[in-house]
């Protein structure tokens, strides 16, 4: 997919409003279903009206051009359906950036957001926020809040040390948790 932008407006920069769901609609459908983009307009010689819209970023979420202006699409999805803007910042609850249907996404906080992330690379055990102490021969469980490490406790069994991770997030986080 190529990002491809609609025609450009006589207006300079300065005097172009931002983008609205009343022209988002002019210009492009939402499917909620899948999530998918595609233009109801033509733009130039690349882009033809049905073609899906937007590219995939180096990050792994899909941008869209729009007036010039380019918007990630779960942004624009969630102005297409609510007509505002999101307050903050939209999480993809399944964790998938290119998955923008309209249930998978949900306004959050940045601190909320993080909670979201998948496990690290480097995590041996699987398990967020648990690891194996050698020196103790210790399942260790922790978890962080409010830019502060809590430290749980150090377990003989691994499901223990998980299930104090789990309850600790529950505690913590709540409904904001999806899994």
């Amino acid at each position: 997919m190529t990002v491809h932008s609609v025609p450009r407006t006589d207006k300079p920069a300065a005097e172009r409003q931002p983008i609205t769901q009343e022209r988002l609609k002019q210009v492009l459908h939402y499917d909620p279903d899948t999530g998918i983009f595609t233009w109801k307009v033509p733009s130039g010689r690349r882009v033809k009206a049905g073609q899906v819209a937007g590219s995939p970023t180096y990050k792994g979420y899909i941008r869209i051009m729009v007036d010039n202006c380019s918007k990630r699409a779960h942004n624009l999805a969630w102005l297409y359906v609510h007509g505002v803007w999101p307050k903050d910042q939209l999480d993809h609850v399944n964790r998938i950036r290119t998955d923008n249907r309209i249930a998978n996404l949900r306004e959050s906080s940045p601190l909320l957001n993080q909670r979201n992330l998948s496990k690290a690379c480097n995590n041996t055990s699987g398990v967020t926020g648990v690891t194996w102490d050698s020196a103790r021969s210790r399942w260790v469980a922790q978890i962080g809040n409010n830019n502060k490490s809590i430290h749980l406790g150090a377990f003989s069994d691994f499901n223990k040390a998980v299930s104090a991770r789990k309850a600790a997030e529950l505690r913590l986080w709540g409904a904001y948790l999806d899994n």
